[in-house]
């Protein structure tokens, strides 16, 4: 069997326990592996870098974009990393896989593509100083040494994007100091975002070559069992409002009930940690999605901010039919807050 064979198999077996362990096995026993700690301290440029003793995490990459005639696009670049075993080791030995996912979304149609690797081989990884974060040819790459200013390109067989990205403020860290708390059992991660990013580039598709403009967000997290064993899947939002404030907020669903947390981001930058149970998501409108049910129009409250607005999808039927699949895709945000953002739910079989 050649080594190409074998990484096949390997993967096809990893995600099948994976699947089967809830979405990406994210609720799967964490023995053996690190455990994020109250009371750490997030370095950078170190914490860009990969954490190959922690099980899971991701670079996590979202825009919403404009055509100059006006067209909406939506771009989403992601590499995961899942560790079979924690720590690195040389070529076929190392423990690590890497995943990778990018798409495209407008109002009527949704492209996508996926790139699966083997750690220690060279294929895929994360550098921090400088900053690049690639699978095959696909980058996320420093031209500044840290994350302000960013060059991001991938393809896939109907599209690909070259796009350069200028951070316009803070990076944000989420829950206590960057400790993100996920359940009321205790689960957490390490969490932070650079939600203010200036977007220009080029997208390719079959029609042609199209000028873009906008904003996009980064999320950056890492953990080992960041769900609890009955939580499902997640809602996940991050909202830009025309106000120039930012809202992050998410719904992890599970069979003893709904966890919500998410963080206020003020249009300076300043960020506040929202208390369990504030921030408010309510379906209003469910689409057939490939024979599953699910939200695409949304009734979103945080009380304590005066927000009140209806959160709808740019596309209803973005599907990632990845190897884990997902909906993901750029929405709208209309009420007491205008804006624009992305949409992440996972869990919905």
């Amino acid at each position: 069997m050649n080594a190409k064979s074998a990484l096949s198999l390997l993967l096809a077996g990893w995600a099948a326990t994976a699947q089967a362990q809830g979405f990406a096995g994210l609720g799967s026993d964490a023995e053996g592996f690190a455990i994020p700690q109250r009371g750490y301290q997030l370095s950078f440029p170190q914490d860009h870098g990969a954490h190959p003793d922690f099980r899971i995490e991701w670079w996590y990459l979202t825009a919403n974009l404009k055509s100059a005639s006006g067209t909406r696009f939506g771009i989403q670049w992601t590499l995961f990393r899942s560790a079979l075993a924690p720590g690195e080791a040389d070529g076929w030995q190392s423990p690590q896989i890497w995943m990778a996912h990018a798409a495209v979304t407008e109002s009527d149609r949704h492209l996508f593509a996926e790139r699966i690797a083997r750690g220690g081989i060279g294929q895929a990884g994360v550098s921090a100083n400088p900053f690049e974060a690639w699978i095959d040819g696909w980058q996320m790459r420093s031209t500044d040494g840290a994350l302000e200013e960013l060059q991001l390109t991938a393809s896939g067989k109907a599209f690909s994007y070259d796009l350069k990205l200028s951070a316009e403020g803070p990076l944000v860290k989420h829950g206590e100091n960057g400790y993100s708390v996920k359940s009321e059992s205790g689960q957490a991660s390490y969490y932070y975002s650079q939600p203010h990013y200036q977007v220009t580039g080029t997208l390719d598709l079959p029609e042609g070559t199209v000028d873009v403009s906008g904003h996009g967000w980064l999320d950056r997290e890492w953990s080992s069992q960041p769900l609890a064993e009955d939580q499902s899947g997640w809602d996940w939002f991050s909202l830009s409002f025309d106000s120039g404030d930012k809202l992050m907020g998410f719904i992890l669903r599970g069979d003893s009930g709904n966890y919500t947390s998410g963080t206020w981001i003020s249009a300076g930058g300043t960020a506040k940690p929202l208390a369990e149970g504030s921030f408010q998501a309510e379906p209003l409108e469910f689409s057939n999605v490939e024979g599953r049910r699910i939200p695409t129009r949304w009734q979103i409250k945080l009380p304590q901010r005066n927000v009140s607005a209806e959160v709808q999808a740019l596309n209803p039927q973005s599907w990632m039919g990845t190897s884990f699949s997902y909906w993901e895709g750029p929405v709208t945000v209309n009420g007491s807050h205008n804006g624009t953002g992305y949409l992440e739910m996972t869990g919905y079989e």
